[in-house]
């Protein structure tokens, strides 16, 4: 009894250790300032504003010229991943790439093509989410044109890869979903609030992004504060 006993509280702690180190592979921005964003360099052009939010600080983008650029690719070497974000679209121009992870070809210094975006599509008062990633034997875009959202409130958007199936969701419901042969991206720098060559800028703002390198499943995701989804 009391060996059997022993191996449930030692399982218990191995589950919970094994939790614990899959949890420290997560890397997580808060958009709660201009610079060093998760601990790594960040530049700013535009103006970017800090603005206080029910649910604590986020960065507000203009849609015209504002954007940060990290010195970071959150999911390089991921083979599985969650790449989400808890966002504010407030409308404006119809394309607006406002997250893109890119790869940078050791050999030549510059972005090698291989890539994650999340995007948005904005027609008059409401949007749709756009996922893509790019890379050798893959290129996929994940978009629904009829699942529409009204601008203005706060979502938590999510794209996942679990080995086989590429999916998008908004607010935990899936919006699309394809196989795809992803393969690992490497190292790189990351764009928020615009695509990195500086087009396609967001309207809107940005609390926090996560980044896991392994699928997780839609009660595992980001949630929009209560605080954000109560506030008039």
């Amino acid at each position: 009894m009391k060996r059997n006993l022993l191996n449930v509280v030692i399982g218990s702690l191995l589950v919970m250790v094994a939790g614990q180190a899959r949890a420290a592979h997560q890397i997580v921005w808060k958009f709660d300032r201009l610079h060093d964003i998760g601990g790594v360099a960040t530049h700013v052009e535009g103006h970017p504003q800090i603005i206080s939010t029910p649910a604590g600080k986020a960065v507000a983008f203009n849609g015209v010229d504002d954007a940060l650029f990290i010195d970071q690719h959150p999911l390089a070497g991921a083979k599985t991943f969650t790449e989400e974000a808890i966002i504010r679209p407030d409308g404006g121009a119809f394309e607006q790439r406002w997250m893109h992870l890119a790869e940078i070809d050791p050999t030549t210094g510059k972005d090698s093509g291989t890539r994650f975006l999340f995007e948005i599509r904005v027609m008059n008062d409401r949007w749709y989410l756009d996922a893509f990633t790019t890379g050798p034997g893959y290129n996929k875009t994940l978009a629904v044109p009829e699942k529409t959202f009204p601008v203005g409130p706060w979502y938590a958007v999510e794209q996942t890869y679990d080995g086989k199936m590429y999916r998008s969701y908004v607010n935990g419901v899936l919006q699309a979903e394809a196989p795809i042969d992803f393969k690992p991206q490497g190292p790189g720098h990351a764009s928020v609030g615009v695509r990195i060559n500086h087009v396609n800028y967001f309207h809107g703002a940005i609390l926090e992004a996560r980044f896991t390198p392994r699928a997780l499943t839609p009660k595992q995701f980001l949630k929009v504060p209560a605080s954000l989804t109560d506030a008039k």
